[in-house]
This record gives C-alpha cells, sequence and structure tokens, in this order.
C-alpha cells in the first residue's frame, strides 16, 4: 500500500519507472459518430488513467472503485489480466486513490460489476490491441499473425517483443477507441472462475493494512468532542484546562465544534471526553422516540410521488381485500472497527487523507470546501477499514482528521472514533412503513396491487458538499446540510425494489419522502431495498396461504421474467422445498427479488425453529439461488451472497437503534446487539451463469430476500406474521395465535 507518509507524488513517479500525464476528455470527446465507452471508460476514456506499462516488467491497474470486502478490486484485476493477456502475478492494482487514479464516483450501489468491470475489460482490450499494432510494425509482420503470451508478442518467424519495450512513454496517453476486440470467453485465463481476493492474504497474515492499525512515522493523534444531541450549541468550554492535561498538543475551538490534538491516542479520548463533560451546551428535546416513529413517518410533511399507476381494466369487483402495515427501524452500519482516518497537510499547502471511505472523489471535493482550499488541495488515498457496506462514520473521520491536520501542518494526525461516538453519531439506515394492501379474486389471484411506502433520506453523502460532513455543521459560520432528495428511477432509494418485479393486472406505488431526520440517516447496503423486499415478499407469502397455494406456486404465477423463475426455482430446489417435512416448532420460508429491478437476480430460503415458550427464533439452515449475468469471480458472488445474508439476518433478528426523546441510547454492543457467530447457519448458495449476459451487480442482492424468507418461515412455524422489524422473542411471541 502506498502512503502518503512513506511516499510523495515525484517518487511515486520515479519508482513507476516512467511518467505519464493522466487526464479525461469531457463527455462527447471522442470522433462523431463514435459509440458509447461502456461502463466508467465513457467519462475516464484515457488510456493512461487506467493502465500503465512500466519499465520493470510490471503492469499498474488503476480504478476509483475500491475494495470494502466485495471483491470489487480483485475483480477487475482478472479483467484487466485476462483481456490484456498476462499473469495475474504481473498486475499491481491501485484503488480509490484521488491522486493519480480515475473518478469513477462511489463505490456503492453494486455497481463495481456493472460499471467498473467492463470499462477495465475494454480498456485493457483496447491498450492489447494497440501495443499488437505497434509489434507488428516493429516486426515487420501481421497483427492478425500475432501470439500475445504473457506480456511478450510473438511473430511466427520466432521473433518477438514486450509490452514493457514497446511502451517507452507517452504511449497510452490516448482516448479509447472502444474497438478492441474482447477475447473469446474460452480463452480466459481468470474470468469466469474462483480467484481468491486480493487482499485476503495480507489479511489472514496479519499485515497491518487496516487504517485504524497505520501508524506513521511522527504521528499524533486527535480526538472530537462531541455534543450531547444532535441540535446542541455550545456555550462555554474549558479549552485553556483541557489544553493542560497529560499529554496534550492543542486544543482547537470553532464554534461548536471541538477537538484536541495529543501524543497518544488515550490522552486525545480524555481530552475530548473532558470537554464534552466539562462544556456547558444548550440542548434540544424534540425526538419522536423509537417506538414513536412509526406514527410519526405517517404523519410528518412529505412529498408524495406516485411513481407507478395503471389500474386494472374491466372485470370484476375484488371479492376480498387483504392488507398489512410493515415497520424497518433505524439500522446501523455498526462496523466493528471504529471510523479513522489519517491526515497530513504539506509544506505547499496539500492535504493529503488515508481513508476509507466509499467516496473518496467526492468526499475530498467536500472537505476542500470545508478547509476553503483551492481544487486539487485535497487527496484521499483509499486504504482498508473494518466495514462499512453503506455512508458510515469513515468521511466523517477524514473531515474531522482534516480539520485537526490543518491546525498543525507538517505533522500527520490520526482521527479514531470511540465506540459510544461511532454507535451515536453514524449516519444512520431509514426507518421506514410500508402498507400493502390487494384485491384478490375468490380463488385468492391478484388483481389489484398498493403499495404506499413512507421514509426518510436513504442518501446524504458528501457528495462534493461539506454540508454533510458531521463536524463542518458546528463550526463558525457553520455549513448548512442541503435538502436531501430522493432517488429516481432506475436505481431509486426510498422506493428501490418498491416496485415489484411480478405482473399484476392493477399496479400502483407511491412514495412520501419526508425530508426532515429526526436522527441523521444516510446509505446502508441496499437502501429501501431491504424493507420494501421485506414488504413485498412478506404479502406475498400472505396472500398465497390466503388462496391455499404453495408460496413458490404463487409467485410463479406472476413471474414473466424467465430468469427470475429460474432463480426461485432454483432456490426451491437447492433447499430441498418439496422434500421438507413440517414438524412442530420449525417452519420454511422463501422470497426472492431481482435487486433494483435490473441488477442481480437472489432467491433465499430458510428453515427456522421458532421456541414457542419465549418466541425465540433460530435460524437452522439457508439456501440461495443467484443470477448474476456473466460470472467474473464465482467465489466473489457466493461470498457477497453469504455475507449478505448473514448481514441481513442480524438486521431482521436482532437490529434497532434505540432513542429517546433527547438522544440515541444504542450507544455499544449491549444496547445495539448483532449476529454472534454461532447463530450464522449453514448457508448453500447456488449460481447460475449467463455467459454473454452483462455483468450484473450482486453485493446488496440478499438483504431484503433473506429477512422476508426469515418472516415468513417464521410465520410456516408458529403462525407469527411478525410485521415490525427486528423479530425479537418478544414481538414473535405476542404475534403468536392465543
Amino acid at each position: 500500500m502506498n502512503s502518503p507518509f512513506t511516499i510523495d507524488r515525484r517518487a511515486f513517479l520515479a519508482t513507476a519507472g516512467f511518467l505519464t500525464l493522466s487526464f479525461a476528455l469531457p463527455r462527447g470527446a471522442l470522433a462523431e459518430g463514435a459509440s458509447k465507452l461502456p461502463g466508467d471508460l465513457e467519462k475516464n476514456p484515457m488510456l493512461n488513467s487506467w493502465i500503465r506499462i512500466n519499465s520493470d516488467g510490471t503492469v499498474t491497474l488503476l480504478i476509483g472503485k475500491v475494495e470494502l470486502g466485495q471483491g470489487a478490486v480483485t475483480m477487475a484485476a482478472q479483467c484487466c489480466a485476462d483481456e490484456l493477456m498476462i499473469d495475474m502475478a504481473r498486475l499491481n492494482v491501485i484503488s480509490g486513490d484521488t491522486r493519480v487514479g480515475p473518478d469513477e464516483g462511489t463505490t456503492a450501489g453494486s455497481q463495481s460489476a456493472p460499471y467498473c468491470a467492463p470499462a477495465v475489460q475494454q480498456a485493457s482490450a483496447d491498450v492489447r490491441q494497440m501495443l499488437t499494432q505497434m509489434a507488428a510494425d516493429k516486426l515487420g509482420a501481421n497483427a492478425a499473425d500475432l501470439v500475445v503470451e504473457d506480456g511478450t508478442i510473438s511473430a511466427p518467424d520466432g521473433s518477438h517483443v514486450t509490452y514493457w519495450e514497446l511502451v517507452q512513454g507517452d504511449e497510452l496517453n490516448v482516448a479509447a477507441t472502444g474497438e478492441g476486440p474482447l477475447l473469446d470467453p474460452m480463452k480466459y485465463r481468470y474470468m469466469g472462475k474462483p480467484v481468491m481476493r486480493l487482499d485476503i492474504p495480507a489479511k489472514m497474515t496479519g499485515e497491518q493494512i487496516f487504517i485504524q492499525e497505520t501508524n506513521p512515522e511522527g504521528v499524533k493523534f486527535g480526538a472530537v468532542a462531541r455534543p450531547p444531541t444532535y441540535k446542541a450549541t455550545l456555550v462555554k468550554a474549558d479549552v485553556e484546562g483541557v489544553g493542560k492535561m497529560p499529554g496534550v498538543l492543542k486544543v482547537i475551538q470553532n464554534g461548536s465544534f471541538l477537538g484536541v490534538i495529543a501524543d497518544h491516542q488515550d490522552q486525545a479520548w480524555a481530552a475530548a471526553k473532558a470537554l464534552e463533560t466539562g462544556s456547558e451546551w444548550q440542548v434540544e428535546s424534540a425526538l419522536p422516540t423509537s417506538d414513536g416513529i412509526f406514527d410519526w413517518l405517517k404523519a410528518a410533511p412529505s412529498e408524495l410521488t406516485e411513481w407507478v399507476n395503471t389500474p386494472r381494466e374491466g372485470g370484476d369487483p375484488a371479492a376480498k381485500v387483504i392488507e398489512n402495515e410493515y415497520m424497518r427501524p433505524y439500522h446501523m452500519h455498526g462496523s466493528i472497527g471504529t471510523s479513522a482516518a489519517i491526515a497530513v497537510m504539506d509544506a505547499d499547502g496539500v492535504m493529503t487523507i488515508n481513508t476509507a471511505s466509499q467516496s473518496v472523489f467526492s468526499t475530498a471535493a467536500a472537505i476542500q470546501q470545508m478547509l476553503g482550499l483551492a481544487d486539487g488541495k485535497v487527496q484521499c488515498v483509499h486504504t482498508h477499514g473494518s466495514g462499512c457496506y453503506g455512508h458510515n462514520n469513515a468521511d466523517d473521520a477524514s473531515a474531522d482528521a482534516a480539520l485537526l491536520a490543518a491546525a498543525m501542518p507538517g505533522t500527520p494526525i490520526k482521527l479514531q472514533y470511540t465506540r459510544e461516538q461511532e454507535h451515536a453519531w453514524e449516519p444512520y439506515g431509514s426507518a421506514m412503513v410500508m402498507q400493502t394492501k390487494a384485491g384478490v379474486d375468490a380463488d385468492g389471484n391478484i388483481l389489484d396491487w398498493n403499495m404506499e411506502i413512507y421514509s426518510t433520506p436513504h442518501g446524504t453523502r458528501p457528495s462534493g458538499n461539506a454540508g454533510n460532513l458531521l463536524s463542518a455543521r458546528y463550526l463558525e459560520p457553520p455549513f448548512e446540510m442541503p435538502t436531501p432528495k430522493d432517488g429516481g428511477p432506475p436505481n431509486y432509494a426510498a422506493t428501490r425494489n418498491g416496485i415489484p418485479i411480478y405482473t399484476f393486472p392493477g399496479t400502483r406505488v407511491a412514495t412520501h419522502f419526508i425530508t426532515e431526520m429526526p436522527l441523521r440517516v444516510s446509505s446502508t447496503r441496499g437502501l429501501g431495498a431491504y424493507a420494501n423486499t421485506f414488504a413485498i415478499e412478506s404479502f406475498m407469502d400472505e396472500l398465497a396461504r390466503n388462496a391455499g397455494v404453495d408460496p413458490v406456486e404463487y409467485r410463479l404465477r406472476y413471474l414473466e421474467d424467465t430468469r427470475a423463475r429460474d432463480v426461485l426455482t432454483k432456490c426451491a430446489e437447492t433447499f430441498g422445498w418439496d422434500a421438507w417435512e413440517a414438524r412442530p416448532g420449525f417452519g420454511r420460508g422463501i422470497a426472492f427479488a431481482r435487486y433494483k429491478n435490473l441488477a442481480a437476480y437472489t432467491a433465499v430460503a430458510v428453515e427456522v425453529q421458532v421456541t414457542a415458550r419465549n418466541g425465540r427464533v433460530r435460524v437452522v439452515r439457508a439456501a440461495a439461488a443467484n443470477d448474476s449475468g456473466q460470472m467474473i469471480n464465482p467465489d466473489g458472488i457466493a461470498n457477497q451472497i453469504e455475507g449478505g445474508l448473514i448481514q441481513s439476518l442480524s438486521w431482521t433478528l436482532k437490529e434497532e437503534v434505540k432513542f429517546d426523546d433527547t438522544k440515541v441510547l444504542s450507544r455499544d454492543w449491549a444496547s445495539y446487539p448483532i449476529i454472534t457467530f454461532n447463530e450464522v447457519p449453514p448457508i448453500e448458495v447456488s449460481l447460475i451463469d449467463r455467459p454473454g449476459e452483462p455483468f450484473l451487480g450482486t453485493g446488496e442482492s440478499a438483504q431484503g430476500p433473506t429477512s422476508a424468507a426469515v418472516g415468513n418461515a417464521v410465520f410456516d412455524a408458529v403462525g407469527a406474521r411478525v410485521t415490525r422489524l427486528p423479530m425479537t422473542p418478544d414481538r414473535v411471541k405476542a404475534a403468536m395465535p392465543a
């Protein structure tokens, strides 16, 4: 890993063995009439912004996406190695470094496979075509007659030349044409095959690659003092007294922002705690509480949008109307290691930040705005963190480290939050209410489907705006948080997966979007898809039972998409649905969704055991089936399905942010429990490969189906339809028939 504290930009260029100038042409700068380039190559068309051929026989792949445990970097490396026809051992990947890499936006929304992978694939094919033609000119041969093997291009007469001999300067400083022919998949060495993630060996052997364990030479430690509540205002702080505490080097006060820099981490935390408790704050009490949030959502002023309204034409009135209401609480990211960042401002006024942010480019822009620096004066370098899958505190840690580093130029400042700060101040996944209603005929067939969604925002990432950085709101003058917006098609946000993939005679889906935020919220894995799929698939199970029809067969009645039918059927087969035998206290459930209605298809089936005495739910086993289009790394896809399923089990059975009218109460693992290792069931995953089909995003596709599968299995076991998440023992017990 290159760290800004051990190597500067000049040294980086020197070690690479060559100099190239990278820049991106604006959209439309390609030749007139040229076809659109695939994925993120369209907005980053310069080949040397992706690929560098080095004089030492290695190749550097640069990507803007980052590694969060989803395997994106390894996937990109597989694409590059195959299309360049080199051994992966020659490949070094630099990801998420705003100093040198292409801007691919935020690593989110399961978009690395559909946007990064095809960009890398085509850029590599273009480079291979270019170098093959250069070799043909040099060797006096026809390009079609040349053979490429591990970067060596050979002619029929035995003469040969290597990539690293051909590239002597800025040969790759040209725009992609998109004309480089992709290899026949039969020639792939890596794509479509299980390849170990590139980051795994270092993690298994204990190398210090995480930001939390990175301590550059000369580092000092920072900490911030948070106010007691969101809207608290600082009245008075004992800056002078705290400045005299052991190891404290500096106390920073700017408006209601308080921070310290100390020689050691424990000294910084102790000083920050003294600032928190010893300061006088003006506190506001106006939160609706965790039990009152659902009524608050339904009553709050909102923006109503009807996304679908296609009434049924003709026919008899519904014989019966069935309806229900489903509730999702606020969820934490719950990163096992608290968020951290390291920042240093050099003599040229450039702030370099090592960060685990998923949005290194827009976070750099937001911090630049917060500090009032010129363009290019803030650079972010992605460094491994300890889990996020969404907008957790990593961006805030970066901003706080930068605020402190700006007060002590030339010194690297490491900032890491306490567990209490991480839990209480991160942006949560939004609480939601989903109301479902269906009119059915005498046989239980669906005639009219209606769903109303109530939600606060799902996206307040920095996005280049300092107002979305927590501490920036406490500065003087404060940066105002911009009014959040709800996402529309095709990705949506609150409505993600709220439009059923099933085909009904009449369908209506509407969202009540609430811009006010009682608790701070932003993106968690899947955005609204988790809750909306829970509601749709739970309700489909309820309708199937009303009709007296097997839940799998009932879903197939309304699924016209062949691939969707294949995944649902494959999941049932993997689980052993038809052979399953009922027994007291045990139940089975199944659910399905195509993530965002345009990404990966995933179905999940589970078997649960419910203890009638206390309502405790134990997931006995789980099965899943997935179609992610053409597979790049089947092992990576399976890992993502398993990981998403496990996280969703934790959300579904345990997780809920508790708060009173003033503050968040869930401030440790006792007050916010998560799933433990001994609660993780055996999981069997079946994958359906679709060679030649587009790569589909996988990482978030298991979240929704898992929640509904568990709820449906609980109902199957004890007749309890639990509609408020999480399905804690007391809620299951209360829902059970008397």
